[in-house]
């Protein structure tokens, strides 16, 4: 027992002396702002071989899974367990408020009530996964999102998504008619939106978190004492809950365009053929 102790008081002395040596050294110590930045945002890689084939690892992949379980961690806290009485907790409570939120939002983009129940899941999805990736840098663990993998792929999915999920709700020529609507000669343009839709989703996400990144890294090697830690409570956890939210609603907005755009079509189809036959007639005059 007493040699325990002495050991345990060596390994806690040996401990705070070294961290006392590297917070001087931090705090006072000469600065490569510079050298500091770029070993902060290289891309750190492990090979695994798996027969002739090599498989690569990057950080970001790493961290996406560590963010990702620790979400579900808080998710399972907040639903807690089932209760008899059937009176909510504060956790199940906000869940639910959260579902209802995204409902109404996905409604008020042209859904029914049963489209939007049924998008909700995904939508949910990548906002968590979005906003727990960015919010761990506030741990200073590199986001995986200042890879520009993470949201190219975060956007790849969600423009899939979105076509998959018109498909399902208005069908082949409910599809065509939100390319073709209110006249054919939009069709280009649509086919154009789903090449600069999802970029412009994965430029946005990347632009913001890696952005936030790098202050955050030029403030902890200049100011690392407190600043960092206030700051930090805006551009990694705010920021990246916002960013979170702005591609989520994005998604929504994407289904629900297509989706209104068929509604209204099939709600008013006189319209549409009115505007055909004249469009015709301006057509043959011209020719």
């Amino acid at each position: 027992m007493i040699t325990a102790l002495i050991l345990a008081g060596t390994w806690l002395s040996e401990f705070f002396a070294a961290f006392k040596e590297q917070f001087v050294e931090r705090l006072f110590g000469p600065k490569d702002i510079g050298a500091e930045i770029s070993e902060a945002i290289m891309q750190v890689q492990m090979f695994f071989s798996a027969g002739n084939y090599k498989l690569i690892i990057t950080d970001a992949i790493i961290v996406t899974w560590v963010a990702v379980i620790l979400m579900l961690i808080l998710v399972a806290v907040l639903l807690g367990k089932p209760s008899d009485d059937l009176k909510l907790t504060k956790g199940q409570a906000l869940l639910i408020s959260l579902t209802e939120l995204i409902i109404s939002t996905s409604m008020g983009f042209g859904m029914t009530r049963k489209q939007a129940e049924e998008v909700t899941p995904m939508i949910m999805t990548f906002g968590l996964v979005i906003m727990a990736c960015n919010s761990i840098s506030y741990f200073h663990i590199p986001p995986p999102a200042k890879n520009i993998a993470f949201p190219a792929g975060c956007a790849i999915v969600a423009i899939i998504y979105v076509i998959v999920m018109t498909f399902k709700f208005v069908g082949l020529k409910g599809f065509w008619l939100s390319l073709t609507q209110p006249i054919i000669i939009m069709l280009p343009f649509r086919l154009l939106d789903y090449i600069v839709k999802p970029l412009s989703l994965a430029l946005r996400l990347f632009g913001n978190v890696f952005a936030a990144y790098i202050f955050m890294e030029v403030i902890s090697i200049s100011m690392p004492v407190i600043v960092p830690g206030v700051l930090g409570l805006w551009f990694d956890i705010i920021d990246g809950l916002i960013q979170a939210i702005v591609f989520s609603y994005l998604t929504m907005s994407y289904i629900g365009e297509n989706v209104e755009t068929v509604n209204e079509y099939y709600a008013h189809p006189e319209e549409h053929q009115k505007k055909k036959k004249k469009d015709k007639k301006a057509a043959v005059k011209a020719a």
